[in-house]
């Protein structure tokens, strides 16, 4: 039996100034709270106004993870109600400054878990410890190598995973109290850390080989043995280590990354957005990958799947990709290689003088590309000389400059379009305000994975998947690709984030129903859209149960 204090000190039970008269006699809380009772609707009110209060971005995010430490309910009622505006505050761009500063600013773990591969015999105990009581549906974890676009942080990219977690629940009505954050702590490369005495995390180099294989192994072995209807996305892994460990158990157990898979189908969905304003095929189009790390070749392998589907050969296909890292064009002489880029690799005989082709201007001259995508993390890649070059050869160039946060950003949205007299189809990967140029207000979609994985996650869960396969994430861009309304002048590529829940919705019905049509469902499940319903979890105070 919780005490009074219990109460009030458990995020998923705490109401606040709103427990009712009922509740106060029942739960001894008279006296422990001001005596007046709230709705939610009021509390909102106050909490918003207070907000707008701070100054700085953020300011207003360590105001909102107080209210996320001491009341979910509260917190989510808020975030739905404010969706777009708080986004970027509780996750990117925000969020990369909170990771720099994790250690330093250190309040509380937020029902985080924190594995350390120096004590793996504890890891059983640990997640057991964490969730007593809570039936976890849901895990997002990460080893925190490559953070959005500012790499290793160690443990301080604990805050990544409770982000997404965020989303999950804010766009698609995942339940708080079935969803769990994880680190593997493992170490870190970042010397600054390592000499810092406020750093949290182990202080080692980051361990590799067979000891770092086996700690994750008995990860998904012990979370597959304590949560039987896990749903498990991976989050920000290095590039030696995200393709592969989603390799190895992508057909073992359901899971997901969202660096690879979630970036390719947001990226897929808006090129083929893009297409439908330019009414043209997928089949006919020249990618051209510049930053060819684990999200760029995830992103070439999705589209590359993609025409496969849509009746290439594989020769056919690979012959319509060019990646670009910062060696220049990828050829299959070079001996750096990673497994994923390797495909995708070209020959040197195709070109006159390939010693030339070492940056992305000699390159986007020599197989004058019509899809140009950008996960370099170098800010201003995309100058005006590539820009106009392409747009030479294409009526209507397709250029996602996806980096983030904007420092990193290969190309503003303003400058694509004043470049191309106003023919590029623009996504890019941070919010960006509409460009108006020549009377014509242009929208920008924002390549936000955001649209994507909240959707699949629900729709998995909900059909009860055995596995996440591609035909499922076929369907997810597709759902996504098609909602573009290409009769409007200026039309953005991708949906608005501003409709979120909707479109999670939609993604999750079509995730859904491919895993009911193709069999892979555990339990019978005959209708989707009541399946979804069935799961969904609303922000509002429920009775309590004495």
């Amino acid at each position: 039996m919780k005490t009074a204090y219990d109460i009030l000190n458990d995020p998923f039970l705490n109401k606040g100034t709103a427990f009712t008269k009922e509740e106060r006699d029942k739960l001894s809380l008279w006296g422990l709270l001001p005596p007046k009772i709230q709705t939610i609707e009021e509390q909102a009110s106050q909490t918003y106004q207070y907000y707008q209060m701070k100054e700085t971005n953020g300011a207003k995010r360590a105001f909102l993870m107080e209210i996320f430490n001491t009341n979910r309910t509260l917190f989510f009622y808020l975030f739905s109600q404010h969706l777009v505006e708080f986004m970027p505050i509780v996750y990117d761009p925000t969020i990369a400054d909170s990771i720099e500063h994790y250690s330093e600013r250190f309040v509380e773990p937020q029902h985080a878990v924190y594995l350390s591969i120096d004590q793996p015999d504890k890891m059983q105990d640990t997640l057991k410890q964490a969730t007593i009581g809570r039936d976890i549906q849901l895990i997002v974890v990460t080893d925190a190598e490559g953070i959005l676009g500012i790499g290793d942080w160690g443990v301080n990219g604990v805050d990544i995973s409770i982000g997404k977690l965020m989303i999950y629940t804010a766009a698609a009505g995942i339940d708080p109290k079935t969803v769990l954050p994880v680190v593997l702590d493992v170490g870190t490369n970042r010397e600054s850390l390592l000499n810092d005495s406020l750093y949290l995390g182990n202080r080692h180099q980051r361990i590799r080989g067979e000891r770092y294989d086996q700690f994750v192994a008995k990860f998904v072995e012990t979370v597959e043995d304590l949560f039987p209807k896990i749903y498990l996305h991976w989050e920000d892994f290095g590039r030696a280590n995200a393709a592969r460990i989603l390799d190895t158990y992508k057909n073992k157990v359901t899971t997901f990354n969202d660096d690879i898979q979630g970036t390719g189908i947001i990226t897929l969905a808006g090129i083929l957005g893009a297409l439908a304003i330019s009414q043209e095929k997928l089949t006919d189009q020249i990618y051209v990958s510049y930053g060819a790390g684990t999200a760029g070749a995830g992103i070439t392998q999705r589209i590359y799947q993609e025409m496969l589907q849509q009746g290439l050969s594989e020769q056919e296909a690979h012959a319509h990709f060019y990646l670009v890292d910062k060696q220049g064009l990828l050829f299959d002489d070079m001996s750096d290689l990673t497994p994923e880029q390797r495909p995708f690799a070209r020959n040197r005989s195709e070109f006159e003088h390939s010693e030339q082709l070492t940056n992305l201007e000699a390159v986007v001259k020599a197989v004058k590309p019509t899809i140009l995508v950008g996960t370099s993390t170098v800010h201003g890649a995309f100058t005006e000389t590539v820009v106009k070059e392409m747009a030479k050869h294409t009526k209507r160039p397709i250029i996602f400059p996806l980096s983030n946060p904007t420092k990193l950003a290969e190309a503003t949205a303003l400058d694509l379009i004043e470049w191309t007299n106003g023919r590029a189809l623009v996504a890019t990967g941070i919010p960006t305000d509409p460009v108006t140029y020549q009377g014509v207000t242009y929208t920008i979609g924002q390549a936000n994975n955001a649209l994507v994985y909240p959707g699949l996650g629900l729709g998995t869960i909900a059909s009860t998947a055995t596995v996440l396969n591609d035909e499922m994430i076929s369907q997810a861009a597709h759902s996504l690709g098609g909602l573009v309304d290409s009769s409007q002048p200026g039309a953005a590529v991708l949906p608005p984030v501003s409709q979120l829940t909707h479109f999670s919705d939609i993604v999750a019905i079509a995730v859904g129903q491919s895993a009911i049509d193709q069999g892979l469902s555990k339990s019978r499940v005959t209708n989707m859209k009541q399946a979804i319903a069935d799961l969904k979890w609303i922000p509002e105070y429920q009775p309590m149960n004495y």
